[in-house]
């Protein structure tokens, strides 16, 4: 019998006791659209002429689709990354009483393509549990590049692995000390139901039906800024 209680159709993340309020919580990833995004007017007036609309990416919807799917996962603590010789060499410290970074020996990374910069571990102190046949896919945070570091992507089968999953990461930020504020984003945590069956692949040319039903909805989402909001949607 498990001793973690799983909610059906909701994913949990559980900390230690003395963690509570103490670390940074996780919250739905729509509620954390970055200043310069909340900011953006969805029409930029100045913009609008015969060959431009003016529609900014806050009226793109697969932009903001795939920012707020899910949940971030923010830095528990202030952390300090003193970055040197392009990224080979690494210190850091934290506003903490537990290890926030680690670092990978280079023979685990060895020939990938951020080399010579050194791979490191932020640690997480989220249990994370979800229901029976869910994953969680962990992401750097979409369309939120910081300019300092990098989050390996990885999946982890959150259903069967019950505890703290923690993040790979690179150094990207040029030499020089950087400082990572508490609550910064860290990770994106997008849950998925795994099918072990997967989805069958069918590849083709189009039918004519297919044809006409492409060019349909590409000059509706060109006549239409909120098409594909309203009605493309509606359809599924």
């Amino acid at each position: 019998m498990s001793l973690f209680a799983r909610q059906p159709g909701r994913i949990q993340f559980l900390c230690e006791p003395q963690d509570k309020s103490v670390i940074a919580p996780p919250v739905p990833a729509k509620t954390y659209l970055p200043d310069w995004f909340r900011r953006l007017p969805a029409i930029d007036e100045t913009q609008v002429s015969p060959q431009d609309t003016g529609l900014t990416i806050k009226r793109c919807m697969p932009f903001l689709d795939a920012m707020s799917t899910g949940w971030i996962i923010p830095l528990p603590a202030t952390v300090r990354l003193d970055i040197r010789d392009g990224g080979e060499r690494v210190e850091a410290g934290w506003d903490f009483d537990r290890t926030l970074v680690s670092f990978h020996g280079a023979h685990q990374v060895r020939g990938n393509p951020m080399a010579p910069r050194v791979a490191c571990k932020f640690h997480n102190f989220w249990t994370i549990v979800t229901p029976p046949g869910w994953s969680c896919l962990f992401v750097n945070p979409l369309n939120r590049p910081n300019g300092v570091f990098e989050v390996i992507a990885g999946i982890v089968d959150t259903d069967s692995y019950k505890a703290p999953v923690h993040f790979p990461f690179f150094p990207i930020a040029p030499d020089g000390l950087h400082v990572i504020e508490k609550g910064s984003p860290l990770v994106q945590v997008i849950p998925f139901r795994r099918d072990s069956a997967g989805l069958p692949a069918e590849i083709r040319s189009e039918t004519g039906a297919e044809k006409a039903a492409r060019k349909s909805v590409t000059r509706n989402t060109q006549a239409a800024a909120g098409w594909y909001r309203t009605d493309a949607r509606a359809r599924r």
